[in-house]
């Protein structure tokens, strides 16, 4: 068999579909698809059927056949066409959309299923949305507390429901231009419900079977509920509710002081709330080397946030509108009260509802599908991507991982996962960006390392912004000076951390950074100034020395 793509002129509409389907049919021709709005027909031909004879029978259906393309190349895996997909993604996010993008780009015959609201997370409910948020709180924030003399800025009573509606109408806009218009743009199948495995190579929808020789499961995760006693009998709010409330709370307790916990609580805490953060841990993002964790708390606490850590929960109530959270502290008890509560205690992976085991999937111990370095499951036919899998939690991972599946699944590459250098950035203000090693990572790696810690008043951007806390760390070998590892608290650390992430991706040394023209008063001279800082002491620099 051959399989190949036609350009096909002439067609309107779905009955003309139909015509040119039922005149590939009536030679032969196997797993057509036809798709009036890309102009194009997609078929396979026995070998002794040339593609002329196919021309002709589109042409005597009266349509205008055009360029041919061979794509039974593209395709190295053997789909054949029995089932009645080559490919089925389950979730419709950035892992989805990635992947069923590069399906069709090797010519497979795609369908999506999607229980709820296209788009996933990221879009919908995650980084759109609380990110648009967290501008309007950063702009009412510095309204409030402007740091230069002679400039008289106020802010009024935030009035949060139009604030929400702008949010709203920008992820639909943005759902719409970035996910559900490519859906036709690509011509991929989409398939409202809940999918449920029967079988290795089947899964359920809405009472109908439907078989794929491959299969991506792209489910993503969902708020994780800690077990505290009481709190299944108080009224809380999730990442999700939070972003949809009406009115900002005089008070707001948050319950976690992840990367969610940290950016929300600020959030709020700019809009006018009184927030504390409570957690279990001694400091906040206690994976970070210790200067990052002293660098925020010095911030937020400057800021006025109330930072509760190494908590031990006993239980939670509701008093009316009231909210009390029962906590002990070095052996102290406290009880800290707020009309909202949210908890923030991290995310747990979609796929209770899969039917995961009839199919031969794996799964952790906390739910997650289980996969390998192809990102295969256990069941060699069946792949998994994004935030189903428990790796890093960033849409562009997601992304990343589900091109990756196509590629291995449909185009039978064997291309090898290569998450060893991944940058990650909480939009906090300061915000926090880190990639590579930490230095307690490299040590427990066994490498001799050498670190520079620049603290931000050193760094003149920060300076002419009146906005000195924060600190630039490097960590990097002490035989060969590579960098390993760069971590930021300090104003747009995140558009920084992207020239970080290529010193650390390609071996590039401490001196490499300091032999690098770094623009004057940019946040992104801090690196150099931190290179440098490793035999020199940069307050006795003058201004763009090296």
């Amino acid at each position: 068999m051959k399989r190949y793509r036609i350009n096909v002129q002439g067609m309107t509409c779905t009955s003309c579909e139909h015509h040119v389907l039922v005149a590939l049919e009536n030679i032969g021709a196997m797993c057509i698809e036809v798709d009036f709005r890309r102009g194009e027909a997609l078929f396979e031909l026995q070998n002794e059927v040339g593609i002329e004879t196919a021309k002709n029978a589109i042409a005597e259906a009266k349509y205008q056949p055009g360029e041919v393309e061979d794509v039974q190349t593209q395709v190295n895996v053997d789909l054949g066409c029995k089932d009645d997909y080559d490919y089925i993604i389950i979730g419709s996010g950035a892992a989805a959309f990635s992947s069923a993008i590069e399906a069709v780009g090797y010519g497979a015959k795609v369908a999506m299923i999607e229980r709820g609201t296209v788009g996933g997370t990221c879009v919908n409910i995650g980084c759109v949305p609380s990110k648009t948020m967290l501008r309007a709180g950063e702009i009412n924030h510095f309204a409030k507390n402007n740091p230069f003399t002679g400039l008289h800025t106020t802010a009024s009573k935030v009035d949060l429901e139009p604030l929400v509606k702008q949010k709203d109408e920008l992820v639909r806009t943005l759902r719409n231009e970035k996910y559900v218009n490519l859906i036709d743009d690509y011509g991929f199948e989409l398939i409202n419900g809940e999918a449920k495995f029967v079988n290795g190579n089947t899964v359920e929808v809405n009472g109908n079977q439907i078989t794929a020789k491959r299969f991506l499961i792209a489910t993503g995760a969902s708020p994780s509920v800690p077990n505290i006693h009481g709190l299944d009998e108080v009224e809380y709010l999730t990442s999700t509710t939070l972003l949809e409330l009406k009115k900002v709370p005089k008070r707001l307790t948050v319950l976690g002081s992840g990367y969610i916990g940290l950016e929300l609580g600020q959030l709020f805490h700019n809009l006018g709330a009184e927030v504390t953060l409570i957690q279990r841990s001694e400091r906040l993002v206690k994976g970070y080397d210790p200067e990052i964790s002293e660098a925020i708390t010095q911030a937020l606490t400057e800021q006025g946030i109330n930072l509760v850590t190494g908590a031990t929960y006993e239980r939670i109530e509701q008093d009316g509108d009231i909210k009390k959270v029962h906590v002990e502290i070095n052996g102290e008890k406290r009880i800290i009260e707020a009309e909202q509560l949210l908890v923030a205690t991290g995310r747990k992976p979609n796929t209770e509802p899969l039917n995961l085991h009839v199919a031969g999937v794996d799964v952790g111990s906390r739910g997650e599908i289980v996969i390998d370095e192809y990102s295969k499951t256990t069941n060699s036919q069946i792949y998994a991507a994004g935030d189903v899998t428990l790796g890093p939690q960033f849409v562009y991972v997601a992304a990343y991982q589900g091109g990756l599946a196509t590629r291995n699944a449909i185009g039978g590459l064997n291309q090898k996962m290569n998450l060893e250098v991944v940058p990650g950035v909480t939009f906090t203000n300061p915000s926090i960006a880190t990639v590579g090693l930490t230095e307690q990572q490299a040590k427990e790696k066994g490498l001799e390392v050498k670190t520079s810690v620049l603290p931000l008043d050193a760094v003149p951007r920060a300076l002419v912004n009146r906005e000195i806390t924060g600190v630039f760390k490097l960590v990097a070998d002490a035989k060969t000076l590579k960098v390993l590892g760069v971590h930021i608290v300090a104003e747009n650390a995140g558009e920084v951390i992207y020239a970080a992430t290529l010193a650390v991706k390609f071996g590039l040394t401490v001196e490499d950074l300091r032999e690098t023209l770094a623009p004057y008063l940019t946040m992104a001279e801090g690196l150099k100034l931190a290179a440098l800082t490793f035999d020199k002491d940069v307050s006795k620099l003058s201004c763009c020395a090296g």
